[in-house]
């Protein structure tokens, strides 16, 4: 159930909004910020709470490669397998990843500090290949890139 302080916290939120449902985006990125992904129970209590059917939530949150409907690790760590980041050497970067974490895609690690999960495109192109980590950027990896990226990462 919502607490009263994240219906305070999410009316702000709808705040700017002409209609209410506009803000689907908005309070699943909020509740998946505080709650760390959004499980059925959390969708039908956002539905609820901007006045739509769990079922329209539903398409928003599914169609969101962001929101996350299942348990993540604190961080998640999103490789683009857009054409440009292929070719110029994802699937270097992805198995390197894959082995320094030793869990394939869509896994968490044991720790539950990773989740390892593919992303169509991050709109970096340029700097390919791209992957993100939590909300930080990482441009132009190499596979020998990969390990201190994180364990920068693990520290923050």
């Amino acid at each position: 159930m919502l607490t009263n302080e994240e219906k305070e916290l999410l009316e702000k939120e709808v705040h700017g909004y002409v209609h209410r449902e506009a803000a689907k985006i908005s309070v699943l990125n909020k509740l998946q910020e505080w709650r760390g992904w959004i499980s059925d129970e959390t969708l039908k209590e956002a539905a609820e709470f901007l006045e739509i059917t769990p079922d329209e939530l539903d398409s928003v949150a599914s169609f969101y490669n962001l929101i996350y409907r299942k348990p993540v690790g604190k961080k998640v760590i999103h490789v683009c397998d857009s054409a440009s980041c292929w070719a110029l050497g994802e699937p270097e970067v992805k198995a390197e990843l894959k082995k320094c974490l030793n869990v394939n895609m869509g896994e968490t690690t044991e720790d539950g500090a990773f989740t390892l999960l593919p992303i169509v495109c991050l709109g970096n192109c340029d700097n390919a290949p791209t992957m993100l980590v939590g909300k930080e950027l990482h441009n132009r990896v190499k596979p020998a890139d990969v390990k201190q990226i994180l364990v920068e990462s693990k520290e923050k």
